[in-house]
């Protein structure tokens, strides 16, 4: 019974992925530029909040502690919620949905990797700032030639598990109906009324991306390694 209901669905999956493909790759592409988007502007903004947070300016480091610990302690869906709804108030020019929701992945992402580059800076030895120091360097210097290259390697591997993280987050932009995977998935269900055959394609291609993702960060992560 088990093999027939196998088959039954294998049949429904292909039919479905052969009609609808298109849906799919548009949902593909969409995922991949909020993911790409997410993860530059939130790494860039992260960086700023982790040099806000070690920064010796008291107002910095309140600023970047309270961003941090309301961002960690609230779920990212009411963090989008927020950026959908609040932006277009706030903001003195018209603004879609997709910006709205993909601004608001950029915050919830930048607060993570601000304590993930902050716990990187602060894994060097404290000898390489005094180094630094003695030979005159300033303190921009000393972050951007002598301890961010060697963080980076701290970083690197709990950088990648977040990437990935935030390849699976974008799923959460379909409660927008923003075009990604599982907004795909819920278009193709609508059109055939067949839900587990439109989840499951949206669900292997997910780990399809996440697979080539991690396998193509970790080749870097042993070249970073071998460079020592």
């Amino acid at each position: 019974m088990t093999s027939i209901i196998d088959a039954f669905l294998d049949a429904k999956i292909i039919k479905v992925l052969i009609k609808y493909y298109p849906v799919y790759l548009e949902g593909i592409w969409g995922t991949l530029w909020i993911s790409a988007v997410t993860i530059l502007l939130g790494t860039l903004l992260g960086m700023v909040i982790a040099l806000m947070r070690m920064s010796k300016v008291k107002p910095f480091q309140w600023f970047s502690t309270m961003y941090i610990e309301i961002i960690r302690g609230t779920p990212t869906l009411l963090q989008l919620y927020f950026a959908w709804l609040g932006l277009p108030k706030i903001l003195p020019f018209e603004v879609s949905d997709t910006f709205c929701v993909v601004v608001g992945f950029i915050i919830s992402a930048a607060a993570y990797i601000a304590e993930i580059i902050r716990a990187g800076i602060g894994a060097v030895d404290k000898g390489q700032w005094e180094a630094a120091k003695s030979i005159g360097l300033s303190n921009v210097h000393t972050m951007t030639h002598v301890i961010l290259p060697q963080a980076v390697k701290n970083i690197l591997p709990a950088l990648c598990n977040e990437f990935i993280s935030t390849i699976k987050g974008t799923s959460l932009a379909s409660t927008f109906f923003i075009s990604e995977l599982l907004t795909s998935y819920k278009i193709v269900q609508s059109a055939t009324f067949l839900a587990i055959p439109a989840l499951t394609i949206s669900g292997i291609i997910y780990f399809i991306l996440n697979f080539i993702m991690s396998k193509l960060l970790r080749i870097l992560e042993r070249r970073l390694m071998v460079s020592d």
